[in-house]
């Protein structure tokens, strides 16, 4: 089964707890910090690998979740981490957020993405300041996102053109695909991908599902034909002799193309006839090059006739658009930013969110004098006092960070 979309709900693992812990000797009552830092909670990652051709285990299985990691212990003992869950999918996949931006293209064998990172366990926080600290950092919980993820073929060249076009008997005789075969329309019902060989070149071609008129607005298959051109830097239309003549079916498809995006219009594109073993084939093909202005082929996917001459033609087409390609053009990672934090208003008091303010207050007890210090020291270096003056905050306001209310105060204040 051929599945090209699918929405997807991922987590990073939770990262494990620091532990605060001493050695006491004589002569050092408190002790010598040796509490172990928790391990870090494993990664999301996504990949685009060749050998996968569909996205079909994660409709099968959506919801997927990296390894945790676990808690420090004594005598240094650090936790260990979480497993990173790295996710093959097909090369060509596109991954967008629920809000539809593209985090990812993973357009080229080998690409990978981080969606969602892992929960940090705590550091070492001994240092010149803390020669004894008596606290430690809380795991950080694992991040939790729903992603979009969109399969777009990798093609050198695809076979587009109305329903029962011959499309997909042209691609079984030029390569070892066996896409589906019958006398109706939208046999094809799914791209079919073949690997043609010509002479000592090869290229990839695809056969896309026919399209009718309005596909750019959805009708027919609509945009399942329309979003797996895209990458093709070729197409070809092998229009057939039907009630539709092939000077009309060229203009509808023309149209279609041009409505999914200016840029499909504009690819370099063959034109043939098929069904040359009609007599009626060689005027329709004549007729339709003199419309055009260039050269249209007369094939025949059944009989064989013209084949040879028009995978010459689309090899030397898908050559001449892999040197005019700048190198690159469309393997594309987004990489987003990471928002530090939010504030905002509510029930009468600030509520401070984001991973950064959250991180600094997650330690295990701060009802330490020194642990607190160390969170609004930490808060202070993250912009959150500034940013909280800067909308109006005065002192003695609530101000919450996750499960946390405090007062906010100035430097001054504080004792």
């Amino acid at each position: 089964m051929f599945v090209d979309e699918v929405s997807v709900q991922l987590r990073s693992g939770d990262g494990g707890a620091g532990v605060a812990s001493f050695r006491k000797t004589r002569g050092k009552p408190r002790g010598k910090p040796e509490g172990g830092s928790g391990g870090r909670g494993g990664d999301v990652i996504v990949a685009a690998d060749p050998a996968v051709g569909t996205l079909l285990s994660f409709q099968r299985s959506p919801h997927r979740r990296a390894g945790d990691g676990t808690h420090g212990r004594g005598d240094l003992r650090n936790g260990r981490q979480g497993a990173d869950l790295v996710l093959p999918v097909p090369v060509g996949t596109v991954i967008r957020d629920v809000e539809g931006t593209m985090v990812a293209d993973l357009a080229a064998p080998g690409l990978r993405a981080t969606l969602v990172s892992g929960g940090r366990g705590n550091a070492a926080l001994a240092g010149p300041e803390r020669v004894s600290p008596a606290f430690a950092e809380q795991g950080e919980y694992g991040a939790e996102a729903t992603f979009h993820f969109e399969l777009k073929l990798v093609a050198d060249a695809a076979v587009v053109g109305f329903p029962n076009a011959g499309k997909s008997t042209l691609l079984a005789r030029v390569s070892a695909a066996k896409p589906k075969i019958a006398d109706y329309p939208f046999t094809t019902l799914e791209p079919t991908l073949g690997v043609v060989e010509v002479d000592d070149r090869e290229f990839v071609l695809a056969d896309i599902p026919g399209l009718i008129e309005g596909a750019a607005d959805g009708k027919g298959l609509g945009h399942a034909f329309l979003r797996h051109a895209e990458r093709a830097r070729v197409l070809l239309d092998p229009s057939p002799l039907q009630e539709t003549s092939v000077a009309e079916q060229f203009r509808v498809l023309t149209r279609e193309l041009g409505r999914h995006g200016p840029a499909l219009a504009q690819r370099p594109r063959l034109v043939a006839v098929n069904k040359a073993d009609l007599p009626e084939a060689r005027p329709a093909a004549t007729a339709l090059a003199e419309s055009l202005g260039e050269k249209v082929l007369l094939v025949s996917a059944v009989t064989g006739a013209g084949i040879d001459e028009l995978m010459h033609a689309v090899a030397d087409v898908v050559d001449v658009a892999w040197r005019e390609t700048p190198e690159g053009e469309g393997y594309v990672l987004h990489r987003p930013l990471e928002q530090g934090f939010e504030i905002r208003r509510r029930a009468g008091r600030w509520l401070v969110t984001g991973r950064q303010a959250e991180r600094a207050v997650a330690l295990d007890d701060l009802t330490r004098p020194e642990a607190a210090d160390f969170a609004a020291k930490r808060l202070e270096r993250a912009g959150v006092d500034d940013a909280l003056r800067r909308l109006g905050a005065k002192p003695g306001d609530e101000v919450q960070i996750g499960d946390i209310i405090f007062e906010f105060s100035e430097p001054d204040d504080v004792q």
